[in-house]
């Protein structure tokens, strides 16, 4: 364990709280001392001059001369933030500025958080892309969908640098590593299985597109009205299209008939389930009830039913948190100098997540601390190796 990141479980105070908030968590700092006259000529007038007329002349010289390159704009618009749901967008900035702190400590990454004062999807687009010059790389959060995705595909078609919802992607890649964890625990292979998504929004979509990619038998995803199937009325675009690549079985109804021999819950969704659902389940099944701060189901009973279980929160085992791999994911992509995020870069550092709790994984330890320092390096290697083998790169 990193000696500067320690693990600290005891409650944390209201007062605690606001006092580690109070005036932001970010500042910048000067990379280059301003002590003296000399100083102050290089950094600034007159000789700031002669890179800007450098740069006039050839703008790949900007990745050199000035942070843009490998700067990380957070941005939302504060419509769907944690479970507080749309709270606008000042409201939203202590969350950015997190995300911020947490790309600076594990990726080593400079980001900035950009929250926009509008939900009109072409007004967001736009503005990104006239800010393009100011950046290297889009981390979206906490937009709901399903504006998330209109937005999220128009930025990947109109910028020329990784994009990512990490809503719905790194919620995505950390829930495919923890099953792949917990697979190799329990010994089974992810091909046989079927896997019941509860939640057809942001990250309901991607984990259930994540994985498919991966191999699994079948997933059944579920939203408010019940299970996700061809010919069911109402289906917005998004859930047809999903409608058309899931529940193989071919089930009809709720939750209760979803969940009747699945190997495999995965609660994205917010809402509290009957612990009389999970018994229905097939035997050695995996509950992963991460809806924050109340998960689906307390962990607790859960595992009266299911030989793993997992949440979202740090205070019980098996934590599956974004932080094991957007930091990496965005790294290894600007290390690579990847134009965009590929589905086999995600695939990728979900692989490598497991990789790193592969010497001692158990029921209680299917992914890596969110605070093990070893994570961030080793996905962005993978992300990175990805990049250049799906030639998106330079």
């Amino acid at each position: 364990m990193n000696d500067q990141i320690r693990e600290d479980t005891a409650p944390v105070t209201d007062a605690e709280i606001f006092r580690g908030h109070e005036g932001g968590k970010l500042s910048v700092a000067a990379t280059r001392p301003i002590s003296d006259a000399r100083d102050l000529s290089v950094a600034y007038t007159p000789g700031v001059a002669k890179v800007s007329r450098a740069i006039a002349q050839d703008a790949a010289k900007a990745k050199q001369y000035t942070w843009a390159d490998r700067l990380v704009v957070v941005v939302s618009d504060g419509t769907a933030v944690l479970g507080l749901g749309d709270i606008g967008a000042s409201a939203s900035l202590p969350v950015m500025e997190g995300k911020s702190v947490l790309f600076k400590t594990f990726g080593g990454l400079d980001s900035i958080p950009l929250v926009l004062d509008t939900t009109d999807v072409d007004e967001i687009v736009e503005t990104l892309i006239r800010l393009r010059p100011s950046y290297g790389a889009v981390n979206l959060e906490d937009i709901s969908a399903p504006r998330c995705f209109e937005i999220e595909d128009k930025l990947k078609e109109a910028l020329d640098c990784p994009v990512m919802h990490d809503d719905q992607h790194g919620t995505a890649i950390v829930a495919l590593a923890a099953l792949r964890g917990a697979n190799l625990v329990l010994g089974r292979d992810i091909a046989a299985e079927r896997v019941v998504v509860s939640g057809a929004g942001a990250a309901g979509v991607a984990c259930a597109k994540i994985l498919q990619a991966a191999g699994v038998g079948d997933v059944t995803v579920l939203d408010s009205k019940g299970i996700v199937s061809q010919g069911r009325a109402g289906l917005n675009p998004i859930k047809e299209q999903l409608a058309l690549t899931t529940n193989k079985a071919g089930l009809q109804g709720g939750l209760r008939e979803a969940l009747e021999g699945a190997d495999v819950f995965l609660g994205l969704s917010g809402a509290l389930i009957d612990e009389s659902l999970l018994a229905g389940m097939a035997d050695d099944s995996i509950v992963f009830a991460l809806s924050n701060p109340d998960p689906e189901v307390h962990p607790e009973v859960a595992a009266r039913y299911a030989s793993i279980v997992a949440t979202g929160r740090s205070d019980f085992p098996n934590q599956i948190n974004n932080v094991l791999a957007f930091p990496g994911v965005f790294r290894g992509a600007l290390d690579a100098g990847a134009r965009s995020i590929t589905e086999n870069m995600k695939l990728a550092a979900a692989d490598a997540i497991v990789a790193v709790a592969s010497d001692d994984l158990a029921a209680d330890r299917i992914v890596p601390s969110a605070l093990d320092p070893r994570v961030a390096p080793a996905v962005a290697d993978a992300v990175a190796k990805a990049a250049v083998a799906d030639g998106v790169c330079g």
